[in-house]
């Protein structure tokens, strides 16, 4: 065999290894499945990752921050603010319902500094808005009063609340059905002009809210972020889709760092609506 054919071949051979190796980066299985006992298997590739590092967030150097851990999702509490930097949880398709009521019985977490209390919310034209939705809560009994804790509440406008934030909720629980698992951090956005606040306690009211998703099995692997202004927002979800990136400038805080670099990048710069909204995985 002449040296040209030999360098082909090689050529060949060496560029299907490269678009395997990078398959299987890309592959839903990439991503292991470990955060309870009864999680859904994806694939019986080997894992390159473990799901729940996916839902580890990184704010920036200086920011006020005490983090603790809830039935069901994390918060990263601002004792200055009296609100979440953000709460990250993981919805797996089988939580998304449940026999456990919704308790509405909001209450002060004691051992957190600056934790708010209900009190401060009243009549002061904000609902108390939780981040951490309680409709995603239904699986367990202490996962449902967790959420009514006063960390994973911000000041919300009304028309925001039960309009287009309570839209996104209901879109996230159907897309965790379809995509088996979704990774989803929310919380406020502050502008340095911000100066409102409520209540005895001084609960900083933001101008915005944010919140990304991460849809670890999709096939490929797909983020999202939504930003919506403290107020009534009208229109279709579209108009409020950014990407990841877009969030991270705006916050200050890095999503999905335990992804493989390449992934990552690729994820968090575009805005694939289109792909999210699709009734297929």
């Amino acid at each position: 065999m002449d040296k040209n054919k030999v360098l082909k071949y090689a050529a060949v051979f060496l560029l299907i290894i490269g678009i395997a190796y990078f398959w299987n980066k890309l592959a839903p299985g990439a991503i292991e499945n470990d955060i309870r006992s009864d999680s859904p298997k994806a694939t019986e590739s080997s894992p390159a990752i473990r799901l729940n590092e996916l839902d580890k967030v990184t704010a920036a150097t200086g920011t006020p921050s005490i983090i603790k851990e809830y039935e069901g999702f994390t918060v990263n509490f601002n004792p200055e603010n009296k609100t979440p930097n953000y709460v990250a949880w993981i919805l797996q398709g089988h939580e998304t319902e449940g026999a456990t009521a919704r308790s509405n019985n909001f209450w002060t977490d004691r051992d957190l500094e600056g934790c708010p209390d209900t009190h401060d919310y009243s009549r002061s034209g904000y609902d108390r808005g939780h981040m951490c939705p309680a409709g995603e809560q239904k699986w367990s009994d202490e996962a449902m009063n967790h959420s009514f804790v006063m960390a994973n509440i911000c000041p919300q406008k009304h028309e925001l609340n039960t309009g287009a934030w309570k839209t996104l909720e209901d879109k996230e629980r159907v897309w965790a059905k379809r995509d088996s698992a979704i990774v989803i951090v929310a919380g406020p956005i502050y502008d340095k002009s911000d100066k409102e606040t409520i209540g005895k306690n001084k609960v900083r009211v933001p101008s915005a809210f944010f919140k990304v998703l991460l849809a670890p099995y999709a096939d490929p692997i797909r983020a999202i972020g939504f930003v919506y202004p403290n107020m009534r927002c009208d229109g279709n979800m579209q108009a409020y889709a950014v990407s990841v990136d877009d969030v991270e400038k705006m916050t200050g805080l890095d999503f999905f760092a335990a992804l493989p670099d390449e992934i990552e990048n690729d994820i968090e710069s575009i805005v694939p609506f289109k792909d999210w909204n699709s009734n297929h995985r």
